[in-house]
């Protein structure tokens, strides 16, 4: 796929993620999460004979994917997990090599607009919401046993769901759930229509996806690596959709900076964080809470 073919799938902040990685032909670069190669073809389209780019994904439609566009370019590597295995390069010769590492958070489209991978609210469909559909306990099974309390728990700790409690309750009475549209219809029943912008089962989607996948214990992790990896003057970037990830990367990004570490720095003062255009929330909406996180190493 040409870059041009890529950006049908509308990679979010890819003008200012090009901008901040400012690519080095012949560097190395990780795409943490590959999705469906939007970024990935920008960062390809810019390397040299001797670029190299290591993609990530955990799930396999993406692999399978990258593998059928990329998978007769010797500068391209996919690797079907969490972007917690970028530790794995550690060993293999790429400590303090890379010249960049960019995270893409959350869902790819095609991920959202599958009903049977249960992650939308607006589609019915298996309530499942796994990142690796080999592995792991689906939504359905986790809340078909899980106690109220959890269930609350989850909702409140993941979601900042303010009416955690409610909805669990709802949930405790319609059991068992099998599909998206009965766990929709549970919430409504609780919520209605409060706010007009933000749909009432968001809250409740987000927490339930990011606590079977573990994300944001998986972004704390991969984190962790990325100063080992990075070169002298090379970039972290960061795109983030809401609030518990943005925190994550930028206390991250702020503890191991000169701002807040003189003696132990790993970055420069950080920078102020990026946003969506106006032009390019009209042309995309799923962008519009999108916000781009980076640092450059000392």
């Amino acid at each position: 796929m040409s870059e041009r073919e890529a950006e049908k799938h509308k990679p979010v902040l890819l003008k200012a993620l090009l901008e901040v990685l400012q690519i080095d032909p012949a560097g190395a670069y990780i795409d943490a999460t590959y999705g469906r190669g939007g970024h990935s073809a920008a960062v390809l389209a810019r390397l040299g004979p001797g670029g190299r780019l290591f993609a990530f994904d955990r799930d396999a439609e993406a692999c399978s994917h990258a593998r059928k566009v990329y998978g007769n370019d010797p500068r391209f590597s996919i690797h079907h997990s969490s972007f917690t295995a970028v530790r794995l390069l550690l060993n293999q010769g790429w400590r303090g090599r890379l010249a960049g590492i960019f995270f893409d958070l959350g869902l790819s489209s095609p991920q959202l607009d599958s009903p049977q991978r249960g992650f939308s609210f607006s589609k019915d469909g298996p309530l499942d919401m796994r990142m690796d559909t080999s592995s792991g306990m689906t939504a359905a099974e986790w809340i078909n046993g899980a106690s109220k309390k959890e269930i609350t728990r989850v909702l409140k700790t993941y979601g900042e769901e303010r009416y955690a409690d409610r909805i669990a309750n709802a949930i405790m009475g319609g059991l068992p759930l099998r599909t998206t549209r009965q766990l929709v219809y549970l919430i409504a029943s609780v919520l209605g229509s409060k706010n007009s912008r933000v749909h009432p089962a968001t809250r409740t989607f987000l927490a339930i996806r990011l606590y079977l996948n573990r994300e944001l214990e998986a972004l704390q992790e991969a984190l962790t690596y990325v100063p080992a990896l990075l070169r002298q003057g090379a970039r972290l970037a960061v795109i983030s959709f809401h609030s518990l990830e943005d925190r994550i990367v930028k206390y991250f990004i702020h503890d191991h900076s000169r701002m807040h570490n003189q003696n132990q720095a790993v970055f420069h003062r950080p920078s102020p964080s990026l946003t969506p255009s106006k032009e390019e929330r009209l042309d995309n909406p799923r962008c519009r809470s999108a916000r781009l996180r980076w640092a450059e190493k000392i």
